[in-house]
Formats: C-alpha cells, sequence, structure tokens
C-alpha cells in the first residue's frame, strides 16, 4: 500500500476489539514515527504505553478527576492506550508551539503506522489532559504536557463503514495574495 492510500483509507476506530499489538511491533513503528518533522532535532516528545493494571491506574485518576470514586471505565475501551507527551526543549530557535506540533506529528504518524499495520486506532483528548492527577499517574515532568491518548486494539470485523466525507481541497487550499 502507499503512503497516499494508506492515508486516504485510515479512519478512527471508536470500538477495538481486545487484542493489541505487542511492546516488540509497538516498538518498531514509535522507531518510524520519530521521523517526523522535527526542528532542530530536539526530539521534544515521548509516548507512555499502558497496558493491563496501568489502564485502572489511569481510571483511578479520571474518577478522581471527575470527584468520582471507583475507577472511570473510559481507559478500559481498548487494551493499548499510548500517552503523547510532549517534552519542552530548552531553545531559542523552536517555540513551544513547535515543539508541540512535533509531538503531535508522531502521534498523527504513529496512528497511521498502526492503522496501515491492521490495528484499530483512535485519538483521544479532553479536560483530563491538563488534569494534575492524571499527570501524577503518567510521570510527567515539569516541562511535559500530555496531548491525549491513542486508543489501540484489534479492528473488529464487518465494522469497516468509514464515516468521513470527502474533503473538497479547494476550500482548504489557496494561494498567497497578491501584493499590491
Amino acid at each position: 500500500m502507499s503512503a497516499i492510500e494508506a492515508v486516504q483509507s485510515r479512519r478512527s476506530w471508536s470500538k477495538v476489539t481486545d487484542v493489541a499489538p505487542s511492546h516488540d511491533e509497538l516498538a518498531e513503528l514509535v522507531t518510524a514515527a520519530g521521523r517526523v518533522a522535527d526542528h532542530s532535532s530536539l526530539r521534544p516528545w515521548r509516548l507512555v504505553e499502558l497496558r493491563d493494571a496501568d489502564r485502572e491506574v489511569l481510571g483511578r485518576a479520571i474518577a478522581k478527576a471527575n470527584g468520582d470514586k471507583g475507577i472511570s471505565s473510559k481507559p478500559l475501551r481498548a487494551p493499548l492506550l499510548i500517552a503523547v507527551v510532549v517534552s519542552y526543549r530548552p531553545s531559542e530557535k523552536v517555540p513551544r508551539w513547535e515543539q508541540a506540533a512535533t509531538a503531535a506529528g508522531v502521534a498523527h504518524t504513529l496512528s497511521l503506522l498502526l492503522d496501515e499495520a491492521g490495528w484499530g486506532v483512535i485519538w483521544r483528548t479532553g479536560h483530563y489532559t491538563r488534569d494534575e492527577g492524571v499527570a501524577q499517574a503518567h510521570g510527567l515532568r515539569e516541562n511535559e504536557k500530555l496531548l491525549g491518548w491513542l486508543y489501540v486494539g484489534g479492528k473488529p470485523t464487518g465494522k469497516n463503514k468509514d464515516h468521513h466525507k470527502k474533503l473538497d481541497p479547494e476550500r482548504f487550499l489557496s494561494r498567497m495574495p497578491q501584493a499590491r
């Protein structure tokens, strides 16, 4: 499959089965995803792999963030969650927004690679990414922010319908206005 075919066939999978790539399979894809555009090669990102009981730890942190007791079921919706973390590096040349863009680029590239490898993926975000207890559960440092999670699992059979409408490029692609 070509890169354009992989991108055009990608979709988000809100429901996945209980199988997931192994750590070694994931590591290979992370190596490739790390090739995104990265001004000054700062590598201002890291990923946290959450499996099994890790998801319950996150579920407790989310429940606490909501003022609830127990465990939120949200992190239990997929057998593998990959937390996407921007790790800001000191740089006079590369502003924080650009470093966050690099981390987001890694996440998106990884989601494309996982999808092309046959895994169902959805990128989930929300107000939990800004909660101190959720940050502590992930072991975030002072210079880090959580961007969200890739939820990863098997693609359910018989659910291949893509709900995306074809994009009209002319709505989003323009030329620079002429100088007057």
